[in-house]
């Protein structure tokens, strides 16, 4: 196998190579995506710019602000084929007046010039011209018939069609694209538009509308209709190069309403998070697809052949087209976005497909020989948008705000860049062989069906000759025949009667032998008559005798008969009363029947309708306890770092340590050996102070996730553990309390907790007594309960929780009335994100964790942990039959 200078395959440099373009757009974030589209604004300045001033003019400074454009006037308008750009401004939201409260707009829009001004300061200005402009008082009507509607008229007329939107998070792409309007129905967007105006076209009941809904996640094609369809291959054709996909699910539309409900079930199971920039930010690029073919009556195309024309003027004509509507995710900063975790994988894919969409627009409008249309599965989908034969419109959403005037200026310079771009729009017209295959089809089996029927009359009408000739032979046959056999007949019978007259003379002389015989008999049998005779006297004799003790007999039996109903009236009464019980044990029966499939059906509705109040409570329980959860680490924080404060004159190694993590990169400190600097000082050090701020510093570092796993592999837990064994300082306890429950709230560091007995650590410093201390413990107890509930709902762990092993749910409990609201809290959070597991749930009515569920449900000061607890007791089955039995 050949190999490179270095030694290594070219697959392994290319994976190489790949990681590292990873890597870089996970340290950038949206910077590569910004790059990617402003790599050619200076020379798009320097071409369309005016020409600087000369040098007499040049040594005056202006006192007036300045303005370029940007934009040249194209003169292909008229170009169908051209890519149509439409900018559309955001209204400021409540985080552009807040922020930007002392500034002023950094967009000016030009409506009746088409044109936009984009301010960088008081000063300089620079100019846009697009195909149309529309200000944040634009209408959801407006901007679909100017961008959207000129398309869909060319998708019915029988040519493909693109309709995309382009621009930062936060700006409005999906609620141009996907509002459904249920409340009001002039906020509908494109979508529900473009396919209203389809189905309520008349030439479109001739033939079918189908769609597709997909959502490109993480570079994998997912169905948003059929969700268990992942990674979804894309084939094209090697001739035309038109992109399929075959493993896509394809719908046929019915109705409007038949599509509204499709696009609720994509809009459900689409991605989407909170992040600073957007509450509901997209984090897939969505995708729907529309298939129309409808027939084309008397429509032969004009460019073939009179000789042609003779033999295909009859052929029907079908035309089919597709349409593209696609909502691209925003691209973000990580610096502004705040992204960590999935939602950082999440961004990454996002900015590189992105990126690879920025490189082929650059590329086309530059008219450059090779199109990186390869580089992204976006870039292949949209392939006919670009370049290709579609008729293509982009709307490009932006914000007002200044603080984010390099992304807007990134998304005007894709829309300029984009308008360079012309398609070869082809009108997508076929013979339909289809149909008139079938016709043909159908006269030949008329035609096949007419040839059988009249075959079937002549071998009928010869059938019938036929057997009218074989029935005059026949009777001509028998006559002779009957001639014949009746000639034979009477020889025969004159024969017999011969022989007969034989017979009779033979059976005369027979009948005088068997006369002789019976006469011998007739004395024998007069013998035998006077025998029986005596026979009957003597059976007489015995008769009489037989019927005396007969009568004796039947006495007795009928006086048994008589008692025998005696004794049966008493039986009879009881079966009576035990037929009466049974019919009422029956009616019973049927009713308890009737009940339990009246309440199976209670319980069906219930059930249905708690799961899905269920899921909802869930996120907004889940979003609370972060919040809570990022309050609470800063308030840590903030209390350490006062703390710190007022030990400032004991030691001046002890001073600079909590200022170095509080002001200073933690990676960096980490990379330094800071963190085995601090876990040294847990083994070496016995000053009370020095723990107590060395263990505050590891409680810092173990609110990241990435130094919570450099904690756990270099033995910190046993350190910590190990230290609040051999200190009794409230404070010292604290941070180490504060610490474990840092680390508690990772799901993949429990089992390794367990086993450096962290979590005994965390229950034995309840010793202390100190209500800080102990309000340490209940949020550790609730971080690992919410963490561990969340891997078993994800499938990533099941079975009993690892809590129940270490006499923490006695603990939970016994202080669940404890006088501390903030301990409180966290106790109740953390029993009820015990409960949530049905595995636990013996556990729970064994040691008394129901009825402290119960009093919860009641009691509890927060409403949500209120409603968590109720909405426990009723989906756990074991409960409700444990507080069935209590009642009664």
């Amino acid at each position: 196998m050949a190999t490179t200078s270095s030694g290594m395959r070219p697959a392994q440099r290319a994976e190489r190579q790949n990681i590292t373009q990873q890597q870089q757009g996970l340290s950038h974030g949206g910077h590569s995506l910004t790059r990617s589209l402003n790599n050619g604004q200076q020379s798009l300045r320097s071409k369309d710019t005016k020409p600087p001033p000369s040098s007499s003019s040049s040594s005056r400074r202006s006192v007036t602000p300045t303005s370029r454009s940007n934009s040249r006037d194209f003169d292909d308008d008229n170009d169908p084929g051209r890519v149509r750009v439409a900018v559309r401004l955001r209204p400021r939201n409540a985080d552009d007046l807040h922020s930007d409260a002392d500034f002023a707009d950094c967009v000016e829009l030009q409506q009746e010039l088409k044109r936009l001004k984009l301010r960088e300061n008081n000063w300089s200005s620079e100019s846009y011209k697009f195909d149309e402009v529309f200000t944040e008082t634009a209408s959801q009507k407006r901007v679909y018939e100017v961008v959207a509607k000129p398309v869909v008229e060319s998708v019915l007329s029988g040519y493909n069609g693109t309709v995309m939107a382009y621009g930062q998070t936060g700006t409005g792409k999906t609620f141009t694209l996907g509002k459904l309007g249920k409340d009001d129905a002039s906020e509908r967007g494109i979508m529900l538009r473009a396919l209203e105006d389809i189905m309520a076209n008349k030439s479109v009941a001739s033939g079918t509308v189908e769609v597709s809904y997909l959502q490109l996640y993480m570079e994998s094609i997912q169905d948003l209709l059929a969700p268990e369809k992942t990674n979804i291959p894309i084939n094209e054709h090697p001739k035309t190069g038109e992109v399929s996909l075959p493993g896509a699910v394809t719908v046929k539309i019915r109705d409007l309403d038949h599509f509204l409900e499709l696009l609720q079930i994509g809009g459900a199971n689409r991605h989407a998070a909170n992040t600073k920039l957007n509450t509901e930010s997209s984090r897939s690029h969505a995708i729907l697809m529309v298939y129309i073919r409808r027939s084309v009556p008397e429509k032969v195309e004009e460019d073939i052949s009179s000789q042609d024309k003779k033999t295909k003027s009859n052929l029907p004509v079908v035309r089919k087209s597709k349409l593209l509507i696609v909502d691209l995710s925003g691209s973000e900063r990580l610096d502004k976005s705040g992204s960590e975790g999935l939602l950082l994988e999440e961004a990454k894919f996002i900015n590189l497909s992105l990126t690879s969409l920025g490189k082929c627009i650059n590329a086309l409008a530059e008219n450059s020989p090779h199109i990186p249309m390869r580089d992204s599965k976006l870039t292949r989908l949209l392939r006919d948008s670009f370049g290709g034969s579609a008729r293509t419109s982009l709307i490009i959403t932006i914000g007002p705000s200044s603080r984010h005037h390099a992304e807007t200026t990134s998304t005007i310079m894709f829309g300029q860049r984009a308008m360079k771009i012309v398609n070869v729009v082809k009108l997508k017209e076929e013979f339909d062989y289809e149909s008139l295959c079938r016709k043909l089809e159908t006269q030949v089996d008329h035609l096949t069906a007419e040839i059988d029927r009249q075959q079937k009359l002549k071998e009928r009408d010869i059938y019938d000759l036929e057997k009218q000739l074989q029935e005059c032979q026949d009777s001509s046959y028998e006559t002779r025949k009957n001639l014949v056999t009746r000639s034979e007949f009477l020889e025969k019978e004159n024969i017999r009667l011969e022989l007969d007259m034989k017979g009779i003379l033979a059976e005369l002389n027979c009948q005088k032998d068997h006369n002789s015989l019976m006469q011998d008999k007739i004395s024998d049998l007069e013998m035998s008559l006077k025998q029986s005779k005596q026979h009957q006297l003597e059976n007489s004799t015995n008769q009489k005798v037989l019927a005396d003790t007969t009568q004796m007999y039947e006495k007795k039996i009928a006086e048994l008969i008589k008692q025998l109903e005696v004794e049966r009236a008493p039986s009879e009464s009881a079966e009576e009363q035990i037929d009466a019980m049974k019919k009422l044990s029956g009616d019973y029966q049927k009713l308890i029947q009737q009940h339990e499939m009246e309440t199976s059906k209670y319980q069906k509705a219930l059930a249905e309708t708690t799961q899905m109040y269920k899921k909802k409570i869930m996120e907004l329980t889940k979003q609370l306890e972060d919040d809570h959860t990022r309050f609470e680490a800063a308030q840590e924080q903030l209390d350490l770092a006062n703390k710190l404060r007022t030990d400032y004159q004991k030691s001046m190694k002890v001073k600079l340590l909590p200022q170095i993590l509080i002001f200073v990169n933690q990676e960096k400190i980490v990379e330094e050996g800071g963190l085995d600097a601090l876990l040294t000082m847990l083994i070496s050090s016995q000053n009370a102070t020095i723990l107590r701020v060395a263990s505050g510093a590891i409680a810092n570092l173990a609110m990241n996730e990435m130094n919570q796993g450099l904690i756990m592999s270099r033995g910190g837990v046993q350190l910590l553990a190990k230290t609040a064994s051999k200190t009794d300082d409230p404070q010292t306890l604290r941070m180490v309390a504060g610490a474990l429950a840092n680390l508690c709230g990772n799901e993949k560091l429990h089992t390794m907790l367990k086993e450096d007995r962290g979590i005994k650590a965390l229950l034995g410093m309840v010793r202390s007594g100190n209500n800080d201390v102990v309000a340490q413990v209940a949020r550790g107890m609730a971080n690992f309960a919410k963490c561990e509930l969340r891997a078993i709902v994800q499938g990533h762990r099941k079975g009993c929780s690892l809590l129940m092993e270490d006499g923490a749910l006695e603990w939970l409990i016994a202080n669940c009335n404890t006088a501390s609201a903030s301990t409180r809290r966290h106790v109740e959070l953390a029993l009820c994100h015990l409960a949530q597991n049905e595995d636990n749930a013996k556990d729970f009515t064994s040691s008394g964790g129901l009825q402290e569920l119960q009093r919860i449900s009641m009691e509890s000061s927060r409403e949500d942990i209120c409603n968590l607890a109720k909405k426990m007791l009723k989906s756990n089955t074991m409960f409700q039959d444990e507080m069935r039995s209590g009642w009664q």
